[in-house]
C-alpha cells in the first residue's frame, strides 16, 4: 500500500511539474516569437524585411480607366454636361526595380531611391495601348487655370485646339508632344527612367516601432506645400510595412508622394489571405472631408473657388506639388459631394470598388495585399475670353482617369510565412496545450489516488 501511495505521489509532482512547464512555456514562447520577430522587422542587411524591401516580392500592378466623353459637341455648342464612360482597364507592371543608391547611416537610418517604370500588361487589359479615347485636352484645361484668358485663347486658336482631343491610351498616360505648347503632355510624363525621392526612413535596430518610417522625403523633413505645420509633416512609412504587434485600436499612418500629404487608415475587420489572418485598414472617408466636418483638413484647402470657399468635400488640389493645376480623389469622387457628380454624368462611386485599403499581417507589421485607388482630374469653366468655353455653364472638376495600384501575397510567399512563422507558433502552442492537459490529468488522478489509497489505509487499520 505504501508503495502505491509513494507512486501516486511521484505521479502528482510529475503532473503538477508538466502544468506548471506548459504555464511556464507561455510567456517564454511569447518573448521568443517577439524577439524573432523583432529580429527579422529590423531592415538590414540578412532580414526577411530586407530582402522584401530590397525588391518587391510580389509583382504590383497599376490599372487605368479613362473616362470618355460620349458628347464633346453637346458639351462645347450647348453646354450640356459631359456624358462619362470610363474605358478600360489598361494595366501595367510596376514597382519591378529594386531600390537603388541604398546608404545606411548611424542614426539607424537608411536613404534611397524608388526608381519607376512600367511595362504594359495585354492580358490583363481591355484592350490595347492603341485605343483611342475622346476625353479632356489637358493644354486646354491647364492654360485655362494657370494664363489669362485673354493668353489662353489667343494661344488656343492659334493652334486650333479645342476643349477635348481624342488620343491613344499610351498617349494620354505617358506623354505626346501638345501642338499648342509645343511640349510633352501626359497624365503621368515623364516616368520610366525617372525616381521617387529619396527617401530616408528608419531601420527599426535602435526601436523596432519606428522601423520604416519616414524621416525625410526630398532631403526635407517637412514639407513645403501647404503653409501649415499639420499639413506639412511627414508621418508614417510608405505603407509596404509598419511596426510588428499592431493594435486594431491605433490608426496606420503613411506618406503618399503621390498626393504628396500624409494619411491615416483605421481597422475595419479581419480577413483571411490564404490562410493567414490578416487586419485590413481602410482610408476613412474623413480623408478628402470638406473642412466643414473635418477641421484637420483645412490648411489643404488652397483654391476657395474650385471648392466653394472649402465646403466642397472630396478633392485635393496638388497644384503646390506637382506644378500642375491637378486635383486628386477617390475614384468616381467616392465620399465626394454630391455636387461634383451632378456637373458630369455616369460616375458610380462604390466604396467596395473605389476604396483604399491595405491588408496588413498584425504580428509583423508586413502589408500582404493593398489596393491604393486615386482619381486624377482638371477643371474648366465658363470664360467670356475663351472662345470655346463661352457656352459653358458650370466649373467642372473633370475627372480624366481613375488608377488602382494594387499587390497581393502570392502562393509560395504565404506558405513560407506559415511555415516560418506560424507552424512554429502552432507547435509551441500545442506543446503548452498538451502539457498543460496532461500535467493536470495526471495530477487530478493522482491526488485522487493518494486519497483512496489514504481512505483504505485507514479502513485496514
Amino acid at each position: 500500500m505504501k508503495c502505491l501511495k509513494g507512486s501516486f505521489i511521484a505521479g502528482s509532482v510529475i503532473g503538477a511539474l508538466a502544468c506548471a512547464l506548459g504555464l511556464i512555456l507561455i510567456p517564454v514562447g511569447d518573448s521568443v516569437i517577439k524577439t524573432t520577430v523583432k529580429k527579422e522587422a529590423v531592415l538590414e542587411e540578412g532580414t526577411t524585411a530586407y530582402e522584401n524591401w530590397i525588391s518587391t516580392g510580389v509583382p504590383v500592378y497599376r490599372q487605368f480607366w479613362l473616362f470618355e466623353v460620349q458628347n464633346p459637341d453637346e458639351v462645347l455648342k450647348n453646354g450640356s454636361i459631359p456624358q462619362l464612360q470610363q474605358k478600360g482597364p489598361y494595366t501595367y507592371r510596376t514597382r519591378y526595380l529594386p531600390k537603388e543608391n541604398i546608404t545606411f547611416y548611424q542614426n539607424h537610418t537608411v536613404s534611397f531611391l524608388l526608381p519607376s517604370g512600367a511595362i504594359f500588361e495585354p492580358s490583363m487589359s481591355a484592350g490595347t495601348e492603341e485605343d483611342v479615347v475622346t476625353t479632356l485636352n489637358l493644354a486646354v484645361a491647364g492654360v485655362y487655370s494657370l494664363l489669362s484668358h485673354e493668353v489662353a485663347n489667343m494661344m488656343i486658336q492659334m493652334s486650333g485646339s479645342s476643349l477635348f482631343q481624342t488620343r491613344t491610351v499610351k498617349e494620354l498616360l505617358w506623354g505626346y508632344k501638345d501642338p499648342m505648347l509645343w511640349a510633352m503632355m501626359g497624365a503621368f510624363y515623364p516616368y520610366n527612367g525617372t525616381y521617387d525621392g529619396p527617401y530616408n526612413v528608419f531601420t527599426g535596430k535602435d526601436d523596432i516601432r519606428k522601423v520604416s518610417t519616414v524621416d525625410s522625403w526630398n532631403n526635407e523633413q517637412i514639407l513645403s506645400y501647404w503653409n501649415d505645420t499639420y499639413c506639412n509633416m511627414i508621418n508614417g512609412t510608405d505603407g509596404s510595412s509598419f511596426s510588428p504587434f499592431l493594435d486594431k485600436k491605433t490608426p496606420l499612418y503613411f506618406f503618399s508622394s503621390d498626393i504628396c500629404r500624409s494619411v491615416s487608415a483605421e481597422f475595419e475587420s479581419s480577413v483571411d489571405l490564404k490562410g493567414i489572418t490578416v487586419y485590413r485598414y481602410m482610408l476613412p472617408p474623413q480623408t478628402f472631408a470638406s473642412p466643414l466636418d473635418n477641421p484637420g483638413n483645412r490648411c489643404y484647402c488652397t483654391n476657395y473657388q474650385i471648392t466653394r470657399n472649402c465646403t466642397v468635400a472630396g478633392v485635393l488640389d496638388i497644384q503646390a506639388c506637382k506644378g500642375a493645376p491637378v486635383l486628386i480623389s477617390l475614384p468616381h469622387f467616392l465620399h465626394g459631394s454630391k455636387e461634383l457628380l451632378d456637373l458630369v454624368h455616369g460616375l458610380n462611386p462604390d466604396p467596395v470598388e473605389h476604396a483604399t485599403y491595405l491588408d496588413v499581417e498584425p504580428i509583423t507589421g508586413f502589408t500582404l495585399r493593398f489596393a491604393k485607388r486615386l482619381q486624377v482630374n482638371m477643371i474648366y469653366g465658363p470664360s467670356k475670353d475663351i472662345k470655346i468655353l463661352n457656352k459653358i455653364k458650370e466649373t467642372t472638376i473633370f475627372p480624366l482617369l481613375w488608377l488602382n495600384e494594387t499587390a497581393s501575397l502570392d502562393d509560395d510567399t504565404a506558405k513560407m510565412i506559415k511555415a516560418e512563422l506560424f507552424s512554429r507558433m502552432d507547435t509551441l502552442e500545442t506543446v503548452q496545450i498538451v502539457l498543460i492537459s496532461v500535467g493536470a490529468v495526471v495530477l487530478v488522478l493522482c491526488l485522487i489516488g493518494v486519497c483512496v489509497v489514504n481512505r483504505r489505509s485507514r479502513f485496514v487499520a
